[in-house]
């Protein structure tokens, strides 16, 4: 899993690295909305994911084998098959600000995950930071006049609680020997594109023609918010440990609002800099490695000979988490 230990200065470079990718994820919905198809959800996941997955495909070269046909299978349905429509999905029946408070919840979740499955110690610091980002987050861009729909919080609560296993899974299975992120990612989106293309004809019909709008917004979103985001989220998992990446996720809204702002012409309250202060104060608590009660196991099933240092940087999934 995650190879070598790392110094403080490492953990920060990788930190500033894995955190563009939600810095990513937070245009997404305003390239959404201003630049794709309108009420398309299932063929906006499909055409993020596939042709994402094939360009990685070709890339690395490399399939899965063995158990990891399975497992990719699994990744991939959780991170991106289910996911991708289930968040347009709630991008098109909530606002913004009810959605982006709904999946600032996923650190929490994760912290439960991880201590299922990883057996990560949840740390009181861990929580109180997951409760502090949610509080941020809501003072930043949920506005009192949101209107509520049922369909939107299912869609968003589902999509969060399997992104936040999917998360914890790729932590704990890590990568085999000899395989890249570039890899890894490449086998799970190629397996949610397969899964999304033709649910998308059969559920909405063939696509309609490409403006050329529409043509740019899928490419900034296939390459960018999806292969380059993708990889650099998931080697975070691998380096750091899903609790600390998870918390990397309040960067999500933060950059969306700064995009409002820039792009739309909005403007920032009192409320919502409290709010983004106390956002950017949670996701940094959160970086602390989580203690882990289980042993390091390589692919192989023996343990893994490193210091405890090592392996709580390694397995410590929780004291703070996408």
């Amino acid at each position: 899993m995650g190879g070598t230990r790392m110094g403080s200065a490492g953990r920060i470079g990788v930190a500033a690295a894995t955190a563009l990718a939600p810095a990513a994820w937070g245009t997404t919905y305003l390239v959404t909305t201003e630049l794709l198809p309108d009420g398309r959800p299932m063929l906006l996941a499909a055409m993020r994911a596939l042709p994402a997955g094939l360009l990685l495909l070709l890339l690395g070269r490399k399939l899965p084998h063995g158990k990891w046909w399975g497992r990719a299978a699994i990744l991939g349905m959780l991170n991106i098959g289910f996911f991708f429509p289930l968040i347009f999905v709630g991008a098109y029946h909530l606002p913004g600000g009810v959605a982006a408070t709904i999946g600032a919840i996923q650190p929490l979740l994760v912290i439960g995950f991880s201590a299922m499955i990883l057996g990560a110690r949840p740390t009181r610091r861990a929580v109180i930071a997951g409760l502090v980002g949610v509080a941020g987050v809501a003072l930043l861009v949920l506005k009192g006049n949101a209107k509520l729909d049922g369909i939107g919080i299912a869609a968003m609560l589902t999509a969060i609680v399997i992104m936040a296993l999917g998360t914890v899974l790729t932590r704990k299975w890590g990568k085999p020997e000899g395989v890249t992120m570039l890899d890894l990612t490449a086998w799970q989106l190629a397996a949610g594109g397969l899964f999304l293309a033709p649910l998308a004809l059969v559920t909405e019909g063939a696509p309609p023609a490409f403006t050329a709008d529409n043509w740019i917004g899928f490419a900034y979103l296939g390459l960018f918010g999806t292969a380059v985001a993708y990889v650099l989220f998931f080697r975070g998992i691998d380096r750091l440990g899903a609790g600390p990446v998870s918390f990397l996720s309040l960067v999500n809204p933060a950059v969306a609002t700064i995009g409002g702002i820039v792009v739309l012409d909005q403007t920032l309250t009192v409320w919502q800099v409290l709010g983004l202060l106390l956002a950017l104060g949670a996701m940094l608590a959160g970086q602390a490695p989580a203690k882990s009660r289980t042993a390091v196991v390589a692919e192989g099933g023996q343990p893994a000979a490193e210091p405890a240092a090592a392996e709580s940087e390694r397995r410590g999934a929780v004291a703070a988490g996408r």
